[in-house]
């Protein structure tokens, strides 16, 4: 099994940037791998996901044209480069792990990190 580790998180104005890191152990390139996030009192939603050769990638309709998820098979790493913060984008963010080739959207990983608060002020 694959261990997932973000980080990456913060405060920031609306309008500023962040970048989130996965750092992941284990067969990394085996994976298709996804960021999910929560936001207090509501459930955790997808926001990207990237197949497991980094060719294709699928982006929630609320964060499409801001966010650009990516991954580093030689670092076990995988990215979600965040521009353009709103108010509205305040979650948990978390990476998520699936084996196979394809790229996912649903709440279907059997991986999980721990979590990386991201707070953006108005």
């Amino acid at each position: 099994q694959v261990q997932l580790a973000e980080s990456g998180g913060g405060l920031v104005q609306a309008g500023g940037s962040l970048r989130l890191s996965c750092a992941a152990s284990g067969p990394f390139s085996r994976y298709t791998m996804g960021w999910f996030r929560q936001a207090p009192g509501s459930e955790r939603e997808f926001v990207a996901a990237i197949n497991s050769n980094g060719i294709s990638t699928y982006y929630s309709n609320s964060v499409k044209g801001r966010f650009t998820i990516s991954r580093d098979n030689g670092g076990n790493t995988v990215y979600l480069q965040m521009n353009n913060l709103k108010p509205d984008d305040t979650a948990v963010y978390y990476c998520a792990a699936k084996v196979g080739t394809s790229v996912v959207t649903t709440d279907t990983y059997h991986n999980w990190g721990q979590g990386t608060q991201v707070t953006v002020s108005s």
